[in-house]
């Protein structure tokens, strides 16, 4: 009797329909924060966002930071750190933002995925645009890199970076939908 369950259920997953082939294509942006070995390490504060030609903030796609309260003080006071993006839109905006705030991400791979019909793309005029992904730690440094790509996505697109010690390779995919 397990066994015919088992068979039912499997049956029943593999007829659900897929939801990141409904999801009408996929906006993918991979970072990688490389692991440091220096005496006094701290997570770095990253921001990813979208700007278009004239190098005007559109969309913000992330902020990892230090989201609880310390000794030291609340996480928003380093935000001006990410220079570039507290000039274009960092110090407009009233932390957290929802869907956008996170916190700080250890040495690794991590990855931000949008479907091509999010609010934040949609809005996007026809033209040229990048993302940007800035990264700031204390003690460290201070890197920006940047991954152009056209809008809107007809073919597939994709952009690779690499950073020199605070972020190692970022790329982005954007895959329309079939």
């Amino acid at each position: 009797m397990p066994s015919i369950r088992c068979t039912a259920i499997l049956f029943l997953l593999a007829s659900l329909p897929s939801y990141a082939d409904e999801s009408g294509g996929k906006f993918a942006v991979s970072i990688e924060i490389p692991r440091l070995n220096v005496s006094e390490y701290h997570r770095p504060y990253v921001a990813v966002w979208i700007q278009d030609e004239n190098k005007q903030a559109v969309a913000n796609l992330a902020v990892w930071y230090q989201m609880k309260r310390s000794s030291e003080g609340g996480g928003t006071k380093w935000l001006p750190d990410l220079r570039q993006w507290w000039r274009r839109s960092g110090r407009s905006l009233d932390m957290p933002v929802d869907g956008v705030s996170g916190a700080t991400r250890p040495a690794g791979k991590h990855s931000i995925e949008l479907a091509l019909d999010e609010k934040r793309l949609t809005n996007l005029s026809p033209g040229k645009y990048s993302v940007m992904i800035e990264a700031s730690r204390e003690v460290g440094g201070r890197e920006l890199l940047e991954l152009p790509f056209d809008w809107p996505a007809t073919t597939g697109q994709s952009a690779q970076s690499t950073g020199k010690e605070e972020l190692g390779v970022a790329a982005l995919k954007i895959q329309p939908s079939k």
